[in-house]
């Protein structure tokens, strides 16, 4: 992050300055907003954070509960999530407060005695060299405190207006005029009602959505709903594997998912209670003595129940994650009649089973997605067709968590078959660690893919850069910065802020050689024809649109950054600053190097075009001009 670029300030360089016309309080609701994003959850929150960059953009939340979350609900964070709150400048706060999930370890009936349990396998959580960043356990609550205090310190100042709920949803035919809802303060009959206009209206408000019912989209739902009795629980215990994410099948046919809590001493149980009465509700000491059964021999003292629920959660996906009616059966990108006005994400869009532990992790997926689409259309970078794209993106990944799901449940359930059958159980929890360790990238949330599209390059130059598949995410590792010597995380400059960025792996040519297909690359960005000179309107920074880096094969020892290109040399910025971290250099004495790692040809190089969102839209050869421009030709409207 570029500290003081429009001048120094005393203080948290991460509490920016109010922009232009902001007060220390964002103020009452208006009447008429750009983005209106309701529900103050994982996905409402993550949206509202990367809008509140940009306060030109109007934007408010809306929340019906009184206040912020206090304890309980969700608690894994994935390590592409971890990626993602890096991308706010938040994950070292994350990582630095939660558990990290190191190993799973997986028990079942002993096979010479069906009532005790034991230890039949264990294996590492996240392989190695798959992220830089560990699979966490962080209170919902706790998740939340950083996206709020994110807002308040963005130039916006943004915060959630808590005690209003949705009532109603009006979209009009027209395209130009805005969608009307119609909010009620303090609950059903006991308040005001208040009217907002918005331009766009984000439905982040649960699997029981009102914005989902009041667009006429409809939940698929899939198999049997179970209940699950969860509880975050301060006890004494003599089981060994307190302190590891554990899968517990008991020889009674029950079972337990145990995750450590952040903190060293806290734990939650999900303890599955098979089907109960749709009105039935269970206590948490019946949900207590059936985690006891499971765990036998060993002892449970619980010295304080922090949190309790239980969960009715079943698979489903909602039929269209936008407001906008497919014609003749084609949906969203080519044959919707009008562009999509309002949207719903997370447990508005898909529902699972809390054995996943993917619900809030995908739920920011969903609006991380939509959140760069969102500014990128307002700020009038690209036409408003562009927001077919979320649901043309989500839909899928939605439908692949179901039925990643539906094995993992499905195994889970088969461990369960014939508790007096000590050997089917073996067998059983032999085919859960099995279907674990297959899931692993997918509960990591690396396994998205976006197919090739609008967005999406196809792989017919992947094999210059193996590792970064279009339609992947970027896929990080160390280098040396060039300006300072500093060893960082590539993928560590790439923050929350809409912008494109344009990664170009050295050829094998001396950088300095104006010859070098990297010269030549630096030439034509710099060029009056480029991308770069055609989407960046006159008057903005050179790169507010497109953020060019450039990866040499040279150790950083043997150059110096002043005998770069001019282009990837410091620009002066309004006051006369600079920035530095445009070349990176591999590490030295590693085998480590980056080129390596990624598959990257050292002959010839390699342009990575990595949307906002992180996630690889296309590999290039440096050379690829022609092709660069026609790709974002597709979607970005000409300054």
């Amino acid at each position: 992050m570029q500290y003081f670029s429009d001048g120094y300030r005393p203080g948290d360089p991460r509490i920016h300055p109010a922009a232009q016309g902001r007060g220390a309080e964002q103020g009452p609701l208006p009447a008429e907003v750009d983005v209106l994003v309701v529900g103050s959850g994982p996905a409402g929150l993550l949206l509202a954070a990367q809008l509140s960059r940009f306060p030109e953009i109007v934007t408010r939340v809306v929340e019906k509960a009184d206040g912020p979350l206090q304890v309980g609900r969700a608690d894994g964070v994935n390590c592409r999530t971890v990626e993602m709150f890096e991308a706010f400048g938040l994950a070292e706060k994350m990582i630095d407060e939660a558990y990290w999930v190191n190993e799973t370890h997986f028990w079942g009936a002993d096979p010479q005695d069906n009532s005790r349990i034991t230890r039949l396998g264990r294996t590492q959580d996240v392989r190695d060299l798959l992220s830089e960043f560990p699979h966490v356990i962080v209170n919902q609550a706790r998740l939340l405190d950083f996206l709020l205090e994110y807002m308040r310190n963005s130039p916006s100042r943004l915060t959630v207006d808590y005690g209003l709920e949705a009532v109603t949803v009006d979209v009009p035919d027209a395209a130009e005029e805005p969608v009307t809802v119609t909010l009620r303060r303090g609950g059903a009959g006991n308040g005001d009602e208040v009217t907002v206009r918005a331009t766009y209206v984000v439905g982040c408000d649960g699997a029981r959505s009102l914005i989902r019912e009041s667009i006429g989209r409809r939940m698929e739902r899939q198999g049997e709903d179970k209940a699950w009795g969860v509880m975050d629980l301060l006890a004494v215990t003599d089981f060994p594997d307190i302190r590891f994410k554990c899968t517990i099948q008991a020889g009674n046919g029950k079972s337990i998912l145990l995750i450590p809590r952040e903190g060293g001493h806290l734990f939650r149980l999900y303890v599955d209670v098979g089907e109960i009465a749709p009105d039935a509700w269970l206590t948490p000491e019946e949900v207590l003595a059936e985690a006891r059964a499971v765990l036998a021999p060993y002892t449970l003292d619980v010295k304080e129940t922090v949190w309790f629920s239980v969960y009715r959660v079943g698979h489903g996906v909602t039929d269209k994650f936008d407001d906008v009616t497919s014609v003749d059966g084609v949906s969203g990108v080519d044959g919707a009649a009008r562009t999509p006005r309002v949207f719903i994400a997370g447990d508005a869009c898909h529902t699972h089973t809390a054995k996943a532990g993917q619900g809030m992790n995908v739920s920011m997926a969903d609006t991380y997605n939509l959140g760069w689409k969102l500014v990128a259309v307002l700020r009038g970078r690209s036409p408003a067709s562009l927001l077919h794209t979320y649901d043309h993106e989500r839909h899928g990944i939605a439908e692949d968590l179901i039925a990643m799901d539906t094995r993992w449940s499905k195994a889970i359930g088969a461990a369960q078959v014939d508790p007096s059958n000590p050997e089917a159980a073996l067998i059983g929890l032999a085919e859960v660690q099995r279907q674990f360790i297959t899931n692993l990238d997918f509960t990591a949330g690396m396994a998205t893919h976006y197919d090739a599209g609008p967005l999406t390059g196809d792989n017919t130059h992947l094999h210059l850069a193996a590792g970064y598949e279009p339609g992947r995410r970027f896929h990080s590792a160390e280098v040396i910065r060039l300006s300072d010597a500093k060893k960082v995380h590539l993928g560590h400059v790439h923050q929350a802020d809409a912008r494109w960025r344009l990664y170009a792996f050295a050829d094998a040519v001396d950088p300095r050689n104006p010859a070098s297909r990297l010269s030549r690359l630096m030439d034509f960005l710099a060029g009056p024809d480029s991308p770069v000179a055609t989407y960046t309107p006159t008057g903005w920074d050179a790169d507010s649109v497109f953020d060019v880096r450039a990866i040499l094969q040279q150790l950083h020892q043997e150059l110096d950054w002043v005998q770069m290109h001019d282009f990837l040399r410091p620009r002066t910025g309004p006051l006369g600053l600079v920035d530095y971290e445009k070349v990176f250099c591999p590490l030295p004495d590693t085998d480590q190097d980056i080129f390596d790692l990624r598959g990257i040809d050292r002959g010839s190089g390699a342009l990575i075009v990595v949307r906002p969102d992180q996630y690889v839209a296309l590999t290039l050869p440096l050379d690829g001009y022609a092709e660069l421009d026609e790709f974002f030709a597709r979607f970005m409207n000409p300054a």
